[in-house]
């Protein structure tokens, strides 16, 4: 067994979402005739999806856990960016997608007949690999120097990212930290950003955008960033260059700076309180704007102004034809494992362990409301 399906399956049995699974599952059937079922033969269903890396680490739990809900529907979910998952249910290529980013209005009349549902949400981080001088060595024995966690503001991390803050020792950056004043060195700052198009790239660019007029390269999806920092190809990628690269900063979601035991920022957020991110946060900025969603279950949630709101946060998404899927039980099977995430204990301990924050309950009944006015051939897939 590989190393992460070993790490999978720890997580799993520790959450009891093996158990809770099996206490809800349903039984796969196949209509044969006027009012005759059938079980389907175990993995007979098979369902493609792909898009957001910002979910990919709880997405693979899920569907590993759902085999035991319902051995009969297989379900791959690829993460490769929200553009290239925004792509592929347009072109009709995967059965769903997953995206950060929000669909604009070409393509939901490309699409014809395309719905957002908001799944979780999550906090996108900075994180950061400082190499911190005149760090003092400890005794034979002792444990080692524990350094404060760098601070950043809204300003500050624009300036970052315009390439107006360049080195780790600016005062813009010793004046948030002064318990790090004498460690902070004078060596070029390495930004690194999304090479792909990316969500977790909307999100953060949408926050800079609302955090100063100074950031003008706009918020969205790919952006034209200043200067030359780095590129990493979806959160994997830009977590793999910040570890390897000494003095760089990047932003990932709060999962992939987890399960990298990577360092990442803390933030003055608008009302002028140092935050950290976590789940106490996101669900903060959740229902600071749990009014604000459009027709489409959209809505921007970055830089609230509630004193405990994480100012990067944002919500990701599945997104589903509505009435046109011709496959009427594969269409069952998506809606009920999508019906299962939001609703079974063990999925939501799941997500809330990765460092996700689930939908507040307000949100869960818009979403479930939703999915259950899907319909194949003119009939709803959900029955009630």
């Amino acid at each position: 067994m590989s190393r992460k399906m070993i790490i999978v399956t720890s997580i799993l049995l520790a959450t009891g979402i093996i158990l809770s699974a099996c206490g809800s599952a349903v039984t796969p059937q196949s209509q044969t005739g006027a009012g005759a079922s059938t079980p389907l033969p175990a993995g007979s269903v098979q369902v493609t999806g792909a898009g957001a890396t910002f979910p990919l680490p709880v997405y693979s739990q899920w569907t590993y856990a759902y085999q035991y809900v319902d051995p009969s529907v297989v379900i791959n979910y690829n993460g490769v960016g929200s553009g290239a998952g925004k792509t592929a249910i347009l072109n009709n290529t995967v059965d769903f997608a997953g995206s950060d980013s929000l669909l604009n209005a070409d393509q939901y009349t490309q699409g014809v007949d395309l719905q957002m549902y908001p799944m979780l949400a999550g906090a996108v981080v900075p994180v950061y690999n400082i190499a911190f001088q005149a760090v003092p060595t400890p005794a034979a024995g002792a444990a080692a120097v524990s350094l404060p966690k760098l601070i950043l503001d809204r300003q500050s991390l624009v300036d970052i990212y315009d390439g107006k803050v360049t080195k780790w020792n600016d005062p813009e950056i010793v004046s948030l930290n002064p318990g790090l004043a004498n460690f902070l060195p004078g060596t070029a700052i390495t930004t690194v950003h999304r090479s792909d198009g990316s969500g977790t790239t909307e999100i953060f660019t949408k926050a800079l955008t609302s955090f100063s007029p100074d950031w003008t390269a706009g918020g969205a999806q790919s952006v034209q960033w200043p200067g030359n920092g780095l590129g990493g190809k979806g959160n994997a990628g830009v977590a793999a260059a910040v570890i390897n690269t000494p003095n760089s900063i990047g932003y990932v979601e709060l999962a992939y700076a987890i399960s990298n035991s990577m360092t990442y920022a803390q933030m003055v957020n608008k009302a002028g309180k140092t935050i950290t991110a976590n789940g106490a946060s996101v669900e903060a900025a959740m229902t600071e704007f749990a009014n604000s969603f459009t027709p489409q279950l959209t809505a921007t949630i970055v830089d609230g102004t509630s004193d405990g709101a994480w100012p990067i946060t944002g919500y990701t998404y599945i997104i589903l034809h509505t009435s046109t899927m011709i496959d009427c039980v594969k269409a069952q099977k998506i809606l009920e494992f999508l019906k299962w995430a939001q609703t079974d204990a063990g999925a939501q301990t799941a997500a809330t362990n990765l460092g996700y924050s689930v939908l507040p309950d307000v949100v869960r009944t818009n979403v479930l409301a939703k999915l259950a006015q899907v319909t194949c051939n003119g009939q709803p897939v959900l029955m009630p």
